[in-house]
């Protein structure tokens, strides 16, 4: 068993793809109208054919108290994997993208917090 398919709940679908493949750099795998809104999934370029991110909207009631809870309490909705994170907080500085975590290194591993500007904490980790 692996995990195939993981999603984060995005207030703009649109914004929401810009955000996650022309800052973060991952890439558009699925983009499927489903009345008005769309199974939209990015991949890392790194593994085209891995675990694929649903950027799913937000529209179910339950989801705005939830996202916002998280936010509140500065909780990531996920994690994403990178070679450095210190590299990585700066080139996305340097885009205009606001960490509410700087890096932090706890032993072995090290992270830091970015807004999605789509309502979500996202946590980027290096693990030696």
């Amino acid at each position: 068993m692996r995990i195939h398919l993981s999603s984060v709940f995005v207030d703009d679908q649109d914004k929401a793809l810009r955000f996650y493949t022309d800052v973060l750099g991952f890439v558009k795998k699925h983009d499927v109208p489903l009345g008005s809104d769309r199974w939209l999934t990015v991949v890392s370029p790194e593994d085209p054919d891995g675990t694929e991110l649903l950027l799913e909207p937000s529209g179910h009631p339950a989801v705005q108290p939830y996202k916002t809870a998280l936010v509140e309490d500065g909780i990531p909705a996920t994690s994403f994997a990178v070679d450095d994170v210190h590299a990585e907080y700066s080139r996305l500085r340097e885009l205009g993208v606001r960490f509410t975590q700087d890096p932090l290194e706890m032993g072995p591993i090290t992270t830091a917090v970015l807004d999605d500007t789509c309502g979500n904490l996202i946590q980027i980790v290096h693990s030696e």
